[in-house]
């Protein structure tokens, strides 16, 4: 029997377990229930993904480059005659209008790390290319204090419930930007 030609099949697999976690958590995460997400047979998760934690990495990243695509396109950030402390309350803003559902994967991928070894140079990933992003517009020392601040913003507005109040956001960043 010939090997059926399916190129697309591992980022597929890399979707579907975006979507499981989404859906049921990093807990409803296995290579079985990815497979029956991806509609792929269950040996193709672990012929591209020997371990979970291979496939986490892999949705990890491709999280951390879509929201890393959020913060790239807003060209105000890189406008020095922008206000920084208001664009980036406006971008976390952004992050939570409309489907939270993106927002709380990238943050259990996020804070999977926590747990699982493999994940932490991913995780950082993230947070040095967004301080990278802002340190054209401030210091690496404040540029990293302004990622850890939205970062426990972003948080605290997830795990409360809490509205994200983009007003109180740019009076807290105002007060760490020089």
């Amino acid at each position: 029997m010939a090997r059926r030609h399916d190129p697309d099949r591992r980022q597929r697999i890399i979707d579907a377990a975006i979507r499981v976690v989404g859906e049921k958590g990093i807990a409803g995460l296995s290579h079985r229930t990815v497979a029956a997400e991806a509609d792929v047979p269950l040996g193709s998760t672990t012929y591209h993904f020997k371990s979970l934690d291979d496939l986490l990495v892999a949705a990890l990243r491709q999280a951390n480059e879509a929201f890393a695509k959020t913060y790239v396109a807003r060209g105000a950030l890189r406008d020095p005659d922008t206000d920084l402390a208001t664009e980036l309350a406006a971008l976390a803003g952004e992050w939570f209008t409309g489907d939270r559902t993106g927002l709380e994967v990238e943050y259990e991928l996020y804070l999977a790390a926590l747990r699982r070894p493999a994940l932490r140079p991913v995780a950082d990933e993230w947070g040095r290319g967004f301080a990278d992003c802002l340190a054209r517009r401030t210091d690496p020392v404040t540029a990293r204090a302004l990622v850890a601040l939205v970062d426990g913003i972003c948080l605290q507005v997830l795990l409360t419930g809490v509205p994200y109040d983009e007003e109180y956001t740019r009076e807290v960043l105002a007060r760490v930007i020089p």
